[in-house]
């Protein structure tokens, strides 16, 4: 038991003995604050530690971008004490940054943002690969910063989102905005270390989401073109099913996997023949799209046509919004031969590439009677007439895939060298098929290789 200073069974202490007990009571004030300290850095560090681990689960899973983002964003700003941030990515088709992740604003409006704008600070942080922040402090605050922005505060961090080979050139894929932060208005220099450092997990979790977005798309992409290449097959005519017809044959050949060229020949009323080429006025899915509703159109409207004329007006009245939405237009020549009565009787919607080849005589070009469908009015559709000798006069029908053909020097397989061919080959006796055979084998001769535009090329002798 201590007794009281100055009593007589103990000596009061001296100055030694209260430095001691000062040392000792110090010692363990800065022993519980350094505990504290340390628990605060654990604390810290475990926020750190499992915002990797988060990235690194996003990156060992496949999920949708805008699913990972989200994860990150929410993350990022829980480990900072940030009320609002957002991540934006590269769109490279509009070279703008695309906002993908939110928290705590409306993200619906925000509108994407030019890599080239002068006044924004995410375009200027991508631009320059740099973080970029402000403390509130600073009398020359960055270009939209502070209260005009309408947030609670004024600090903010903007960092790129970079990816790259270990050691190799990083490039950005989008940035990183963080404000409004909770507490104390400033972001620590702790905060900015931990986001430079973890810029380039957070690059790879998301190009890694894209990357699965894109293949997805790809895959999609295949099986769509898949589908239209077969129901381009089967809408197109087999050579046995021409052969039934008459003397005719017909080719095409897709620049892509599937094309916007299509023909189609019908038996009518008393013997008749109907033939029909179009051009779509691009290639790929949309014209494939397109040309499979033309051509199944095509069928039902001639049928019940009395003239090609009405035939090509009821077409576009089937095809025309369809048209309009695409932004596209159609070339295409239809005609009916009457081998009874010995006419050719046609209208031409603005096709080039359509010729009569007299027996003995000079090619004779059919030529438009009306604008190509999808660029003008049914009214100006107009119909003409040519006579028809069965088994001498040759119907030559092609698509400009193939008079655009460029050789090695740049020079275009033209019209000439077209008819040329074929008024030997008439002259020749050689059969539809045997005409068709050899245009395309001089085409590919003339241009060996991929096919730059569609070509298709359609013979009628008999």
């Amino acid at each position: 038991m201590w007794l009281q200073a100055g009593s007589p069974g103990r000596p009061a202490p001296g100055a030694a003995s209260m430095r001691a007990l000062a040392a000792l009571a110090g010692e363990a004030l800065r022993s519980e604050h350094e505990a504290t300290a340390v628990a605060g850095e654990l604390a810290t560090r475990y926020e750190e530690i499992d915002l990797l681990y988060t990235i690194s689960d996003i990156l060992g899973r496949t999920v949708h971008l805008e699913e990972a983002a989200q994860v990150i964003v929410r993350e990022l700003a829980d480990v900072v004490g940030a009320r609002r941030a957002s991540i934006m990515v590269h769109d490279e088709a509009s070279n703008t940054l695309r906002l993908v992740a939110g928290r705590g604003l409306e993200t619906f409006q925000i509108q994407p943002v030019p890599v080239d704008h002068p006044d924004s600070i995410a375009a200027r942080v991508f631009r320059s690969e740099e973080m970029l922040s402000y403390d509130g402090t600073s009398s020359a605050a960055p270009p939209g910063s502070g209260s005009s922005r309408g947030y609670k505060g004024v600090s903010f961090v903007a960092l790129p989102i970079t990816i790259g080979p270990q050691g190799g050139r990083q490039r950005a894929i989008g940035v990183i905005n963080l404000t409004d932060r909770i507490g104390e208005d400033a972001f620590t220099a702790g905060h900015k270390k931990l986001l430079g450092a973890i810029a380039n997990q957070v690059g790879a979790a998301l190009e890694n989401a894209r990357l699965v977005e894109r293949e997805k798309a790809r895959v999609r992409l295949d099986t769509e073109l898949d589908l239209a290449q077969g129901l381009q097959a089967a809408l197109m005519q087999p050579s046995k099913t021409l052969a039934d017809i008459g003397d005719v044959a017909a080719r095409t050949v897709a620049a892509e996997r599937v094309g916007g060229d299509f023909y189609k020949l019908l038996e009518l009323r008393r013997g008749a023949l109907g033939v029909m080429l179009g051009d779509v006025s691009s290639h790929g899915l949309t014209a494939a799209l397109l040309m499979a509703h033309t051509i199944a159109a095509a069928g039902i409207v001639a049928q019940g046509a009395e003239s090609p004329q009405q035939a090509l007006v009821r077409l576009l009245g089937s095809i025309g919004e369809e048209l309009a939405r695409a932004e596209m237009h159609v070339s295409i020549f239809y005609c009916v031969i009457d081998r009874s009565r010995g006419a050719l009787k046609y209208a031409n919607a603005g096709h080039p590439l359509a010729f009569l080849v007299p027996d003995g005589g000079e090619p004779v070009r059919l030529k438009a009677t009306a604008p190509p469908l999808g660029l003008g009015p049914d009214k100006r559709i107009r119909g003409s007439r040519r006579g028809w000798k069965t088994g001498a006069d040759v119907l030559l029908l092609a698509s400009d895939g193939i008079t655009e053909t460029a050789g090695p020097s740049g020079d275009r397989y033209g019209e000439e060298r077209l008819l040329g061919i074929v008024k030997r080959a008439q002259a020749d006796g050689l059969s539809a098929q045997a005409i068709v055979d050899a245009v395309f084998t001089d085409v590919e001769a003339f241009a060996p290789g991929a096919a730059a535009d569609d070509r298709t090329l359609l013979v009628v002798r008999g």
